[in-house]
């Protein structure tokens, strides 16, 4: 594959031939824990100020998934942490809540020790399928809604412990990309971070070095066009419209690496910019606030190698971190992840107590 950008992440040019990667996928269940009691659901819509007027016209009110534990309803004096957990690309909240099994992986942890936390998870779906949680004016600050509009939000309308320390942030794929970015930039609201086999750690621009996907994607003039195009394709919309807005070039307001055929330096530093792995040496002191950080991967998931080269720099700086490449492919075992390690992991670092800040 020629290369219109100097070296590019080889985890992308696996994606590009391994679509499922980002999409909902069947994953296995775990077993059902003898004795687990039931959580209470919540499905509500909260409003995004910072997703008001974006030029996309995506909804500015926000599908909502809050799961509250067994004894929330009983023990009205208690407060709980909260752990926020972000859906990866092509799938929404609803659809984030079947590939991990929840409510079930969630009932799972608590059956089997994990403690009482409410566990939140937020849509960022829009049109091109996926936010990548970003700061843009054609898709709205997923960014600052997640972490500066949502957080208060639960924290006006639930029990919650309204501190850092007891609020932990996790995500999959785009969602492990968000849950890098924001946790990079928001340790003041942050305390403990878990990021599950992230994408586009990396500049992300591999498939505009194919002259056939680079003039399908530059071939598309309407929101109708973008909706026919296969699946990566359409992931690099979602990107262009993340990294590299542009108000003044309708109807998609964005502007692409590749032009009449020819690379676009300029576009192509955006992306790099909004690549984790580009701009983590300017957060480490932020990291460094972080109570607890877990990372891991399938050993069968493209997204290996990027996810390795994180938890390197981690170590580089020595920033303690948890890593594990487990035996999986990229959406497999998810949902055992979450039950088995997500769970637990939250219930071992959030603060339970209100004195902690």
């Amino acid at each position: 594959m020629r290369k219109l950008f100097g070296p590019l992440a080889l985890s992308f040019a696996c994606l590009a031939l391994s679509p499922h990667v980002f999409a909902q996928a069947q994953t296995e269940v775990p077993p059902v824990v003898p004795g687990a009691k039931p959580v209470l659901v919540d499905r509500i819509k909260v409003h995004g100020k910072a997703l008001e007027g974006n030029l996309e016209g995506d909804a500015a009110d926000r599908d909502v998934l809050v799961f509250l534990p067994p004894s929330y309803q009983k023990e009205k004096n208690r407060r709980y942490p909260v752990v926020y957990a972000l859906h990866g690309y092509s799938i929404g909240a609803e659809q984030w809540s079947h590939e991990i099994h929840v409510p079930q992986t969630i009932e799972g942890a608590f059956a089997q020790g994990a403690r009482d936390m409410i566990v939140v998870l937020p849509d960022s779906k829009t049109l091109h399928n996926g936010s990548m949680y970003a700061s843009s004016l054609t898709t709205g600050d997923f960014e600052k809604f997640i972490s500066q509009e949502l957080v208060p939000y639960i924290d006006a309308h639930y029990r919650t412990l309204p501190n850092r320390a007891s609020r932990g942030l996790v995500g999959h794929s785009m969602g492990g990309y968000g849950a890098s970015r924001i946790g990079m930039k928001h340790p003041d609201v942050f305390g403990s971070l878990y990021i599950m086999s992230p994408c586009c750690m990396s500049p992300q621009t591999a498939a505009f070095a194919n002259k056939d996907v680079a003039a399908s994607i530059e071939a598309v003039k309407s929101p109708s066009e973008s909706a026919s195009l296969p699946f990566i394709p359409r992931v690099y919309l979602a990107m262009a419209a993340a990294f590299s807005p542009d108000p003044k070039n309708p109807p998609l307001y964005f502007d692409l690496p590749v032009k009449n055929g020819e690379p676009q330096s300029e576009i192509a530093a955006k992306w790099a910019a909004n690549a984790p792995l580009a701009f983590i040496d300017q957060y480490i002191g932020n990291l460094r606030q972080y109570h607890a950080i877990a990372i891991d991967v399938g050993d069968q998931d493209g997204l290996r190698f990027d996810t390795i080269k994180l938890h390197n720099i981690l170590d580089t700086y020595a920033i303690a971190n948890s890593f594990e490449i487990y035996h999986g492919t990229h959406t497999s075992v998810v949902a055992d992840r979450f039950q088995n390690h997500v769970m637990p992991f939250f219930s071992k670092n959030l603060c339970f107590q209100a004195s902690c800040q």
